[in-house]
């Protein structure tokens, strides 16, 4: 049901030439699959197709829990690929879709089907569920249900209701070490990076390229720097700030999703005449923020209650295509008193299912893990307050989503340092005033790589940026799959390129919308597959 505009803007910085990264032969081996390298037998493919993904295959394999102890216990990953069809092969493209806790599986689909023909036919486009995930064995599952409603407000109004998200954040961490203490030390993200090495090894390939978005784009710089002689290609997609993992980048977060809460009533404003909520974008804002008040005395349908409007809400965060569905239902609930299309919006964009519910249980696993969290809850008190003092929207809705690392129980390890100077070119693809992950952390990686190339959505907003409508960076994305090559900056400057932004999308006309859904596929396929609804990541 979700849609974005299909009109596009291209528009490309001036570049000097391209850099060439590998040779257009891959060195993987004249058959994905063809062989194993030690430790890890070469899968077997069956047929798993789908309607929307017909030549989709899948497969397990079994590695180590602990990469330091191989012969001790197995795990599963549940791998899948789409094989490649022309007489050139380019070998292995992984592609992750984030999170950490996204399930890959489909991903390899998505992205075989949105990549043009001619590129996608000389890749193995393979997708996995990492360690703990989805269809991966064991899969974790923390404390099933932890999400339902009505959750106690996320802004603590005083020391009872921030005891009883603390109670909350706390059970989910009791749960987590009673179904899973065995697990829990070995799920992190340079353990999922040796996994990805060792699927390399399976497919009896020599390197891999990737896509990785979100989260993806981390993992894929901690795999390059771990396997750095492995990296044939790599694009990594809305970059996540390896200096801020992790306390630092969610404190971030919380700006660029307030000031993206701030531009969707912008937009409600400027389309005064449909939602009939104002035409000042102050005016608007503080409207929801009544509307969450009356949430918090009387939740919607019993289900939506403050917390749940704002996990509601924040796909808006992710992708401005849902702004026409979530303008709706709150003009319904706020003109009409109507609160069935807030449920309804609840049900399609905040709600979590199972699968939600493993994902978050992956999400705090490795975001716990990877990196030291305070343990002293004085410390997250006064960062969020102070951050909520300039951004409302979503900080302690955040703050509480994190909360079980300051009483994870287990020690963290050392972030990865990405810095690194023995890969082929990079393509890093970043939009401007991206709110989950800023575009100060793509400047960051982008220095971190050693000739890696930016290339920018000047003034886009939107989270996940390729294969989701904008030919402009399409162009750049798929010119480096089937060359190798990136733009380099005439003069030098920060990026390498720039496209112009995707146009904000329009309100929904009963009579044009079959059509406008028709247009506007890619961009909300992209966000469905990466998870960017019902709840994070």
């Amino acid at each position: 049901m979700y849609r974005r505009t299909g009109a596009l803007l291209a528009v490309g910085a001036a570049v000097t030439g391209l850099v060439a990264g590998a040779p257009s032969t891959a060195t993987a081996g004249t058959e994905a699959g063809s062989g194993a390298g030690a430790g890890a037998g070469a899968p077997k493919w069956t047929r798993c197709a789908t309607e929307e993904y017909p030549r989709l295959e899948c497969s397990e394999l079994t590695v180590p829990l602990d990469h330091a102890n191989p012969g001790g216990r197995r795990i599963t990953l549940a791998l899948s690929r789409v094989r490649h069809t022309a007489k050139t092969f380019q070998g292995p493209l992984l592609v992750n879709p984030g999170g950490p806790g996204a399930s890959g599986r489909k991903l390899a689909g998505f992205v075989a089907a949105s990549l043009p023909a001619k590129v996608a036919a000389q890749y193995d486009i393979v997708g996995f569920d990492p360690r703990g995930v989805g269809a991966s064995k064991p899969a974790l599952n923390c404390k099933p249900g932890h999400f339902a409603p009505v959750r106690p407000d996320s802004v603590p109004h005083g020391r009872a209701e921030e005891a009883a998200n603390l109670a909350r954040a706390s059970a989910f961490t009791r749960g987590c070490k009673a179904r899973h203490a065995d697990v829990l030390p070995h799920i992190n993200t340079p353990s999922t990076a040796k996994d990805m090495d060792l699927i390399r090894q399976s497919l009896g390939a020599e390197q891999i390229s990737y896509l990785g978005y979100s989260y993806g784009t981390y993992l894929g710089a901690v795999y390059a720097k771990l396997f750095p002689h492995r990296v044939r290609r790599a694009v990594l997609d809305s970059v996540v700030d390896p200096r801020g993992v992790w306390y630092g980048d969610n404190l971030d977060q919380d700006l660029g999703f307030d000031a993206r809460h701030k531009a969707f009533a912008a937009w409600v404003a400027r389309h005064d005449a449909t939602y009939r909520l104002g035409s000042d974008p102050a005016r608007v804002e503080a409207a929801w923020y009544v509307m969450r008040e009356a949430l918090r005395r009387e939740p919607a349908g019993g289900k939506v209650g403050p917390g749940e409007l704002e996990n509601t809400f924040m796909p808006g965060g992710y992708y401005n295509g849902f702004w026409p569905y979530l303008a709706e239902a709150f003009a319904a609930y706020v003109n009409r008193k109507d609160s069935a299309p807030l449920v309804e919006a609840h049900e399609n964009f905040g709600a979590v299912d199972a699968a939600g519910d493993n994902s978050y249980s992956v999400y705090t696993a490795v975001q716990c893990r990877d990196a030291a969290w305070p343990r002293d809850w004085g410390v997250w008190r006064r960062d969020n307050w102070t951050m909520h003092a300039k951004a409302p929207f979503s900080t302690w809705n955040n703050a509480w989503y994190n909360a079980p690392c300051a009483t994870w129980p287990v020690a963290p390890l050392a972030p990865v340092d990405v810095t690194n100077v023995a890969l082929p070119p990079v393509l890093v693809l970043q939009a401007t005033d991206d709110a989950a992950t800023p575009y100060a952390g793509a400047v960051a990686v982008h220095h971190k790589l050693h000739g890696s190339s930016l290339v920018v959505e000047q003034g886009g907003a939107n989270h996940a940026v390729t294969l989701a409508g904008n030919a402009c960076l399409d162009r750049y994305l798929t010119d480096y799959l089937a060359t190798g090559r990136v733009p380099r900056a005439a003069g030098g400057g920060e990026a390498d390129a720039a496209c112009a932004a995707s146009p904000e999308p329009k309100p929904l006309k009963a009579a044009a919308r079959a059509a406008l859904r028709d247009q506007e596929r890619a961009g909300a396929a992209l966000h469905t597959v990466l998870g960017h609804r019902n709840g994070r990541p």
